[in-house]
């Protein structure tokens, strides 16, 4: 077989999905969804910052009064992702920060563990959807490379994922949150668990045996475990 030919036979072959274009142009992540955010993009969560606030790769962005990036610590051993932000973390610029973030730093601090020290709290989405309805496929994959970036940066021991959507939106599971919550599962290499949002917590207030809020006190103790596992 000639050259030409050994060549012609990987003309159907595509570049690698983490490799960037010669051309790539950063400055153009927050003007469409089209433009790719290739891993390695950003140093820190800090240079992201400045795209997701003129961010309009999706149409919350013409809504938000602030983009909801993170908080806590930016290299926590737990990451918390959540669905997308509420009026108050709008108003605010911080995830988890109203009613549910409350019982979420309660929940936390029943196993002794700090929001500000040991995670770091983030959304599938960073701009808040219109009268906090649930954030389109579109509108997920558009945010997705923030949050894959967002991951990268923290490189957490343990995942989070509260809620149906933050599970679907991260690993592409579409199971009924009940069906897997408090169940360990592996996606990209790093363990992750989805548990009950704390807003589904709240409109079910119950703490009899098998509750929902019951279920998350045995789900944060097995989190506490996991995490001291790990750290021996």
């Amino acid at each position: 077989m000639v050259p030409e030919e050994q060549i012609n036979l990987f003309d159907f072959m595509q570049p690698s999905q983490h490799e960037t274009p010669a051309d790539f142009d950063p400055s153009l992540i927050p003007t469409s969804a089209q433009i790719p955010i290739p891993p390695g993009t950003y140093a820190s969560i800090a240079e992201m910052v400045p795209h997701c606030n003129t961010c309009q790769r999706c149409e919350l962005g013409q809504f938000r009064t602030h983009a909801v990036i993170g908080r806590g610590n930016p290299k926590a051993d737990i990451a918390i992702v959540g669905e997308g932000p509420g009026q108050s973390e709008d108003e605010q610029g911080l995830p988890f920060v109203g009613k549910s973030g409350q019982l979420l730093e309660k929940i936390l601090q029943s196993v002794r563990l700090s929001s500000e020290n040991d995670v770091y709290i983030c959304n599938v989405v960073k701009c808040r959807p219109p009268g906090n309805r649930t954030p389109t496929p579109q509108e997920t994959e558009a945010c997705k490379p923030y949050l894959l970036e967002q991951i990268r940066l923290v490189n957490p021991k343990i995942i989070l994922l509260a809620g149906a959507t933050a599970v679907r939106g991260l690993t592409g599971d579409k199971r009924g949150i009940t069906k897997i919550r408090g169940q360990w599962l592996e996606w990209q290499g790093y363990l992750c668990m989805p548990i009950f949002h704390p807003a589904y917590l709240l409109r079910n207030p119950s703490r009899e045996p098998n509750s929902p809020k019951w279920l998350m006190w045995k789900d944060i103790q097995a989190i506490r475990a996991k995490l001291a596992e790990l750290a021996s």
